[in-house]
């Protein structure tokens, strides 16, 4: 959650939730967490009071700082493994996965509401982003 404030700020929690696929709820919590430990600030939004925008503050992007370094020394480690055209070529795959299971996800949660059961917030979601034609 952190990184995706420090990436995107100012950010919405709807946009990391879509952005993260998670649902609401769980963004949610995490931005209390946040906010409790002091890295993050919210702000009102410009245009609409009821809608806030996340930003990190000095401490956050302190911390920001810090998980990007490793992340990307993380990654560059992990890469170095595969050419480019093979980096390339997994980044598709995946892409592909995903977007399949998502869809699946979502078609399955649907029919289980058809069915008379209710899913569970992610799927909710899920659904919710299916519907929008973004899966």
């Amino acid at each position: 959650m952190l990184i995706n404030i420090g990436s995107y700020m100012p950010i919405k929690s709807a946009d990391i939730a879509y952005q993260s696929r998670l649902d609401s709820y769980t963004v949610s919590r995490a931005v209390k967490k946040l906010v409790a430990k002091d890295l993050i600030e919210v702000h009102p939004d410009a245009l609409s009071k009821n809608i806030k925008n996340l930003m990190l503050n000095e401490k956050g992007k302190v911390l920001y700082q810090q998980l990007n370094e490793a992340m990307d020394a993380r990654s560059q480690e992990l890469e170095s493994v595969l050419s480019d055209e093979e980096q390339i070529q997994l980044v598709q795959m995946l892409e592909k996965l995903e977007n399949k299971t998502e869809k699946l996800l979502a078609q399955q949660a649907l029919k289980r509401i058809e069915e008379g059961d209710e899913p569970p917030a992610d799927q909710k979601e899920l659904i919710r982003w299916y519907r929008k034609g973004l899966l």
